[in-house]
């Protein structure tokens, strides 16, 4: 679809049907986009394509109360936060960048947390997602450096302050 498709991102809760579709496009938007931020060890050891199962994926998606956005019947992208404002996942489609799935995403994400009362936001955030959390709001508090199947990776613990949380 065009970036300029007039198709609106809509936000909605995850559902069962949905996991096969989210797990494609984390798989997806590691191996394609993220790919111009990684190295090919890194990017494998992280997406681990072919090596995750469809229920486990969609356990811990419906742990984490994930949401998706989709673009007229097309899951786009998806997100979540917890309880304590923990932005564990957000992850858009390749096939959708630059449409705004993921500040649709983010906007709904913040709300949330706005709901429950949160003051902040906060992420273990990729190279490659950095300016767009950046121009959202978050800062940097710190580089880190975790090691994921044995190889060693690099991202950005990042948080937003909610002013005027509810």
């Amino acid at each position: 679809m065009p970036a300029d498709d007039p198709t609106p991102v809509t936000v909605r809760d995850y559902r069962p049907e949905d996991a096969e579709a989210t797990l494609q496009i984390f798989v997806d938007a590691i191996t394609r986009t993220a790919a111009a931020d990684y190295t090919p060890e890194q990017v494998q050891a992280w997406a681990r394509p072919g090596q995750r199962s469809v229920p486990a994926w969609h356990e811990a998606m419906q742990a984490r109360g994930s949401v998706v956005a989709c673009v007229g019947t097309h899951v786009a992208g998806f997100s979540d936060v917890s309880d304590t404002g923990y932005v564990d996942m957000m992850f858009t489609s390749p096939r959708f960048a630059r449409r705004g799935v993921a500040s649709a995403l983010i906007r709904h994400v913040e709300q949330r947390a706005r709901k429950r009362g949160l003051e902040r936001l906060h992420a273990d955030v990729s190279v490659t997602a950095r300016p767009f959390f950046a121009k959202h709001g978050f800062v940097v508090l710190a580089e880190q450096h975790p090691v994921t199947q044995g190889v060693t990776m690099t991202n950005y613990r990042m948080e937003k302050r909610l002013d005027g949380a509810s």
